[in-house]
């Protein structure tokens, strides 16, 4: 009773927030302009704010003139001086905390500023929108009847120069309200163990005993994490462990390719799956209607968007068009400018708007993650929309692929390299092989016209994986945890070489 009291009062408090966002479903364009000269105001006193003098921006096209596009590398040397306690460079209040990302394509580490305005005016403010929203979408929701089971990525907090550095969501942690802290599990010294597969033994140990009402984490390591609570606890579905079970709230990776395994680990009909996009730099979106592949642009974190038309794309050179201007269907790169100290920043993602009325958008990839050796412009959804058919038709089930060009050497065709670790092996290679090369066709007509009589491209080599390579794989690169993901396309043939050698 005590319980079902405490559910009713969160979820009549997070249903508040709702006549909020209806003001900028209502006002998009008009809530995007006044943050975005907010945002201006605010930094105007700050060393990047004088540097293109932000004093004199009144409006969008004064900013798009006075301010370049920005890559990580563009800005890393003022990063790397407020890392070391100088501030005011590029925001006003003190930024001592720095989100880890190295990426998937780059071995590199980057430092992503997270300000105190950042952390409360977006990533969780995002966190209890996301409730909001599902909880106004289901009136019989009963999440705080127990605990929702959050898995992060695998890295503890440094401190380096009085500033602080990890994975965004073990700053989050570190950083977490206490009601969300209350509401959650593991405890915090649980899910801010650096040692991944440790951490991932500690989780289990302490939450299944627990009511686990909700999961939230990113669906390749949360189907690690829930096969090992199945061998560990003998059952044979994750309902059985926590029968209350209702939502899984996912991000980070397209969740096509994992859904009919989760479907087979929680059998539950009116289980509900909801997706979120957010990363280092920011939350940006989130479903907001049951059984829906669309996401809601939440345009009042403090993130001011931009977009750069993919077919025009030229890194810190293009021209970007704000939100009043984007098509639906469109492949976009897209541009924030945020109340963390972000300016014109390209984030590497890529979108399609799927409405404007509100603004909705589907993930389409990251603007390195695509093939095009031989004019072919794959991109991650291409691949995955062609995965999910040829599974289909094969009735096979994957857990993770990459795939590289093969070059063309001199009278050889170039082809493409898939090695697929496959959760249910099709009973013929050859045969699926075939069925994702005509999906391909199917769903991009570059593709087609290159493989039309092996023109350009022969027909795709596919290579069944043994099982655990890619885990494997992310081991010996210590990448093993929530946050880092593996390398879905690529130009070159780095990480397939590697791959092929495991």
């Amino acid at each position: 009773m005590r319980f079902q009291f405490i559910n009713s009062i969160i979820s009549w408090f997070l249903k508040k927030r709702k006549h909020q966002i209806e003001l900028f479903l209502k006002y998009p364009i008009y809530v995007q302009d006044e943050l975005l000269l907010k945002l201006v105001h605010t930094a105007k006193n700050t060393e990047f704010g004088k540097t293109y003098n932000f004093n004199t921006i009144e409006s969008y096209t004064d900013f798009a003139n006075q301010v370049p596009i920005q890559k990580y590398e563009s800005i890393e040397p003022l990063i790397e001086r407020c890392r070391t306690g100088e501030q005011n460079l590029f925001w006003p209040t003190k930024i001592k905390w720095f989100a880890k990302s190295s990426g998937t394509t780059n071995a590199k580490s980057k430092y992503i500023p997270v300000s105190d305005e950042a952390l409360e005016g977006c990533h969780f403010k995002a966190g209890k929108d996301m409730l909001c929203l599902y909880i106004n979408n289901n009136e019989d929701a009963k999440l705080f009847t127990g605990k929702g089971l959050r898995l992060g990525g695998s890295s503890a907090v440094y401190e380096d120069n009085d500033t602080y550095f990890g994975d965004l969501s073990a700053i989050i942690i570190e950083n977490m309200p206490f009601w969300a802290d209350y509401s959650s599990a593991p405890k915090q010294e649980v899910a801010l163990m650096g040692e991944w597969e440790t951490k991932m033994e500690a989780i289990i140990d302490e939450t299944i005993h627990e009511n686990i009402t909700s999961l939230a984490g990113v669906p390749s390591w949360m189907l690690v994490l829930l096969n090992r609570v199945l061998e560990k606890t003998g059952k044979s579905n994750i309902l059985e462990v926590w029968p209350n079970l209702e939502v899984y709230f996912h991000g980070g990776v397209n969740f096509n390719p994992y859904k009919e395994q989760y479907k087979k680990l929680i059998p539950k009909e009116d289980f509900r799956y909801y997706e979120t996009y957010n990363a280092s730099e920011g939350f940006f979106a989130i479903q907001d209607k049951n059984n829906s592949d669309e996401l809601l642009l939440m345009l009042d974190y403090g993130i001011f968007y931009e977009f750069i038309p993919m077919d025009r794309y030229d890194g810190e050179n293009s021209k970007a068009i704000p939100l009043s201007k984007v098509k639906k269907d469109v492949n976009y790169a897209v541009v924030i400018t945020t109340n963390g100290g972000l300016w014109r920043y390209l984030i590497g993602d890529t979108v399609k708007f799927t409405s404007i009325k509100p603004y909705r958008v589907k993930i389409t990839g990251r603007t390195k993650h695509h093939i095009n050796v031989f004019g072919e412009e794959l991109i991650i959804e291409n691949a995955e929309e062609a995965l999910k058919a040829a599974c289909k038709k094969t009735n096979a089930a994957i857990k993770d692929y990459t795939v590289a060009p093969i070059f063309m050497n001199g009278k050889s065709k170039g082809a493409h390299e898939w090695v697929i670790e496959f959760k249910k092996a099709p009973d013929n290679l050859h045969f699926f092989t075939e069925m994702l090369d005509n999906s391909l066709k199917n769903c991009n007509s570059d593709y087609e016209a290159k493989r039309y009589n092996n023109m350009t491209l022969a027909m795709p080599t596919v290579h069944a994986a043994k099982e655990g390579l890619f885990y494997t794989w992310l081991k010996t690169k210590g990448k093993l945890g929530g946050q880092h993901k593996v390398p879905r396309l690529s130009n070159k043939r780095d990480f397939i070489e590697e791959l092929l050698q495991l």
